[in-house]
Order: structure tokens, then sequence, then C-alpha cells
């Protein structure tokens, strides 16, 4: 339903104003430090319906619940020794923990999509941090943009997908990290690899002494990001590219003076990660233009970059 969509500033005032559309059941596009959310209060049934309503998302892919404290992650789920180590090195971050459902959560059965088990986050990012602490509950917050489609990392490409679709943005400007958050299922202290995002597997590791699990089935999701085909520009992607051929536009990464865009010309993972949404969406406007299709130079998998070829071969999946 056509809808005035708030341009909120990220004074006070802003922030205030954004609180108050959650608490009246709307929605509310807000910056974290991975992708911009597409937020709504988590124990309310029309709201978190009418998240899956504005991005066109399939009812059985579960949501993300933010909030602003571990402490208030407990309420929601059942903590293990394990998942207690990770929160307290990687909260506030980009990591969600999938953990079994606490008893009397209270959350909508539709941020779970009927599984037993939620997916939380306490994000970095001080302006979304500070609206969940003025909201004060659990907000459910998929990527804001039409579902399929490149996730947003500026309000303005919010705005492009949800314009007149959603009630307010925070316009808080790009953000820092530009892949999505790392999801790892804690079932005591068996944790295994759901999504890899912006904080490395072998950062994870490190951490617990030991190598973590790494199974997927993107037929039914566990967890938000499952999708086969996902983060889709409207060109056609070719993957690990070194020659382009007629016909194509490359995305490169390294040293390569054939790239129409560079995610990396030094061959930096992080600046790639944060490149590669925003170079995404700017290419596939290039390669529509010229009726091309889009190539991708090989990006290592390692660190971020497992992650980032995670993207790219959702983007680039049959649709």
């Amino acid at each position: 339903m056509e809808q005035k969509t708030a341009r909120l500033g990220t004074d006070s005032a802003g922030i205030a104003a954004a609180a108050k559309v959650l608490a009246a059941g709307g929605l509310v596009a807000f910056p974290t430090e991975t992708v911009y959310g597409l937020g709504a209060d988590a124990r309310n049934d029309a709201a978190v319906a009418a998240i899956y309503a504005a991005k066109g998302r399939p009812s059985f892919n579960p949501l993300i619940v933010h909030v602003a404290s571990q402490q208030a992650a407990e309420h929601y789920a059942e903590f293990s020794d394990t998942a207690r180590q990770l929160a307290a090195a990687f909260w506030p971050g980009p990591l969600s923990l999938v953990l079994p459902v606490a008893g009397g959560a209270g959350l909508s059965d539709r941020v779970t999509a009927g599984l037993d088990s939620v997916a939380l986050r306490v994000p970095a990012h001080p302006l979304g941090h500070a609206l969940l602490k003025a909201f004060d509950g659990p907000v459910a917050a998929p990527s804001a943009n039409i579902s399929g489609r490149v996730s947003p990392t500026t309000p303005q490409h919010v705005l492009d997908g949800l314009d007149g679709r959603i009630g307010a943005v925070l316009m808080g400007g790009a953000c820092d990290v530009g892949l999505e958050s790392t999801i790892l299922s804690v079932i005591g202290d068996q944790v295994s690899l759901l999504r890899a995002g912006g904080i490395t597997a072998e950062s994870i590791e490190t951490l617990l002494g030991r190598s973590i699990g790494r199974p997927a089935d993107p037929d039914m999701p566990q967890s938000p990001g499952q999708m086969a085909s996902h983060y889709a520009p409207a060109a056609l992607i070719r993957l690990n590219v070194t020659e382009p051929q007629a016909g194509e536009v490359l995305l490169g990464f390294g040293d390569q003076a054939q790239a129409v865009l560079n995610l990396s010309p030094h061959e930096d993972l992080a600046e790639a990660a944060s490149n590669l949404f925003a170079m995404l969406r700017r290419i596939d406007l290039i390669a529509q233009e010229k009726q091309a299709r889009i190539a991708v130079a090989p990006i290592p998998m390692h660190g971020l970059g497992l992650a980032i070829n995670d993207r790219l071969a959702r983007a680039a999946a049959p649709r």
C-alpha cells in the first residue's frame, strides 16, 4: 500500500520519531554497521507481516531480531556458555546467533518462520543502537530492499526500492562493513556457520580454539540469507573472470585495467566487502545500459573473501 515515507534526521528528535513509528506497528529502515535494516516490532504479528509484504519476501525465510544488549537478548533465547562467549567477544557487532527460542519470549511466529530457534544480533552502529534503546524492544529487521535484490548500504538505496512502501528511513549515511552479519547456529557447544559475513570464520575459530561446522540447505533456510538466489542485480553475472568477453562489463579486484569498476585495486578484502553492494548496483545500471552481462574477477576464498564469494554466488544463481 502506497504511503508517504518520512526521511528522519539522526538527532534525538529523529530517533524518537522512528521509535514512535515502530511502537505504532510501522516499518522503519535504519542503518547498522553492515547494511540498512527494515525494522518492525518483533512481537507484533501485523507489523512483521508488513515486512514480508513490503519486501516481497517468502514467509518461510526467517528474520533476524535486533536488540540493544546481550541482557535483552537473553529474554528471547536460551544462551549456552558457548553462546555467551561468542556474544561477549563479538557484540555489539556483525554477528547473529541462532539459538533456541526461550519459553514465553513473546515473539511473533512470523519472525521464526515456524522454527524453534531465533536469530539475534546486537548491532554496533551508533544510530541503529540508539533506535533500539529508544524503542526498548526487539526489532525484526532483514535488509531494507526488495527481496532477492542487492542489499542497501545507503539511505538512497533503501528509497530506490521501498519509497512509499514503508513508514520512515533514518538517514544515517553509508554503512561501514557493507556485508550482512555472520550467522552462527549455536546448540550447546556445537557451533555451525550458516552464513559468512562481517566476522570471519577464522576469527570465530580462533576464539573457540576449534573448527566450526558449515552446513547449508538453501531449500529450507534455518536463518536469513540462505536462499540460493539472492542479492541479484537485473543483469546476468559470470564469476571468476580473468578476461571479460565481448558483451561483458568487468567488476574487478586487484590490478585489472579492463575493470569498469574495481572492488579494491589493492586487493584489500575489507575494502571490497564495503564496496560490494554499492558497486553491484552501479555496474548493474551500466550493464543494462550497454545490454551487457556482468563479469566479476576472482576473489580469494579466505577471511572476508568467503562472505564476498557467498554473496556473489547467490547473485549469479539461476533465477
